[in-house]
């Protein structure tokens, strides 16, 4: 499991910043990241889109795509994570979304989540992971969180990887 520590040093290393966009973990995870001394070399700031029409006003996520796929969706949490990348003028825009229970949402159970993740060197510009975190509130909200950190940690690695290796 990936730490803060180890991805504020990887973010500094790589000499890049990092943007915030968060549902269902709420700023958790922008926290996790600012809680590391010298954080501040690196994240850019943090979006809180909880209420799904936030996602589109403030971070730019397709209204219509909304509407048909509802917040939980891979293509969303891309959305939101390109739109905190470019709102808040960072290299690396990751985000969270999706179901935190105790009960379902959406159509989904809880535990159900994607993280997406927007930069240049990702193909097509972003990615997403969908997961399926068991637990309650608190376990399902710090289990995406540790997946973003992995996530962010990967696509540095792939960012700073030598070419032809």
């Amino acid at each position: 499991m990936t730490s803060a520590p180890e991805v504020v040093a990887a973010l500094i290393a790589a000499g890049t910043t990092i943007a915030t966009a968060e549902s269902l973990t709420g700023g958790l995870l922008c926290a996790t990241l600012v809680d590391v001394p010298g954080a501040s070399a690196v994240v850019r700031g943090g979006v809180v889109a909880y209420a799904t029409e936030l996602k589109a006003q403030v971070l730019g996520v397709d209204a219509a795509a909304l509407a048909r796929t509802g917040p939980v969706d891979g293509f969303v949490a891309e959305e939101m994570a390109r739109g905190a990348r470019s709102r808040l003028r960072a290299a690396v825009g990751i985000a969270t979304t999706g179901v935190a229970g105790p009960g379902p949402a959406d159509g989904f159970p809880a535990g159900t989540a994607f993280v997406g993740i927007a930069a240049d060197w990702i193909e097509g510009g972003a990615r997403h992971v969908r997961l399926l975190v068991p637990g309650d509130r608190p376990a399902v909200r710090a289990g995406v969180v540790a997946a973003a950190l992995d996530e962010i940690l990967s696509a540095l690695a792939e960012h700073t990887r030598p070419v032809g290796s």
